[in-house]
């Protein structure tokens, strides 16, 4: 493992119902190709930091743990109330070692994004040596995503989800991935400052951005040109969708 790795530590998102996939199931473990979504996931965080590694669990809690234990050596963290993005990271933080120094957040229902683009994106974070990095993407139809915002000197300032957008908002065709690196030490001190005050009366992850920027902290963005790899699993419909991009990318 290179020195600009060994010191990150990685957090999955994995503990939703995900209500939209008409099942009882846990969204993380429909099966794409023959194989729960989360098993990808893992498979990409374990190319990037080994071990160290916290799954976030609620839904299913111990269905989900079962389905990656016997794929590695990770830790688990429960949310026990599903309070949002922001709330999950929360409960995962205190599982990762004091060794890390930055934080990588992946979703377990983003199941195409490749080792290749993570170590990218922490490669750049680390190089621009920036406080939060995220990973973006130029879409035509940027619909359910949380759009990106930059100020003149490219640096964001925040990002507005879909609920909460503006009809000139929801022009803005940079989305928002999901995907961050973060430093430690500011996503402690930051997930302190998130509150719920929204449409969905959750705590984003992504009030990070602003929070950080209104301190002046260097947040910037990664922007992917593959879309395909950044897919979120959402709904059946999109569950096809990601299965057959895998196909077509293992042909």
């Amino acid at each position: 493992m290179s020195m600009q790795l060994n010191s990150v530590g990685i957090i999955i998102l994995s503990a939703g119902r995900g209500t939209r996939m008409n099942s009882d199931k846990a969204k993380v473990l429909h099966k794409i190709n023959g194989k729960p979504m989360i098993r990808y996931v893992a498979q990409t965080a374990k190319n990037v930091a080994e071990n160290c590694i916290v799954f976030v669990i609620g839904h299913q809690a111990e269905q989900v743990k079962k389905t990656v234990s016997d794929f590695g050596d990770f830790e688990f963290a429960y949310q026990h109330e599903q309070l949002g993005t922001g709330h999950a990271v929360t409960c995962g933080l205190p599982f990762l070692p004091d060794y890390v120094n930055d934080v990588l957040i992946l979703s377990g229902d983003v199941p195409l994004l490749t080792s290749e683009t993570v170590i990218r994106l922490i490669r750049d974070h680390k190089s621009a040596k920036r406080d939060l990095t995220l990973l973006a993407v130029n879409i035509d139809n940027p619909e359910g995503y949380g759009r990106v915002f930059y100020d003149e000197n490219m640096n964001v300032t925040k990002i507005v989800e879909e609920a909460d957008a503006t009809i000139d908002q929801k022009r803005v065709k940079t989305v928002n991935s999901g995907i961050y690196c973060v430093d430690k030490n500011f996503l402690s001190s930051a997930l302190k400052k998130i509150d719920s005050d929204n449409s969905q009366k959750e705590y984003y992850l992504t009030d990070i951005i602003q929070i950080g920027y209104s301190q002046g902290k260097k947040v910037g963005a990664l922007v992917s040109d593959d879309y395909e790899e950044v897919v979120g699993v959402n709904s059946l419909k999109d569950l096809n969708k990601a299965e057959n991009i895998l196909i077509n990318r293992i042909k």
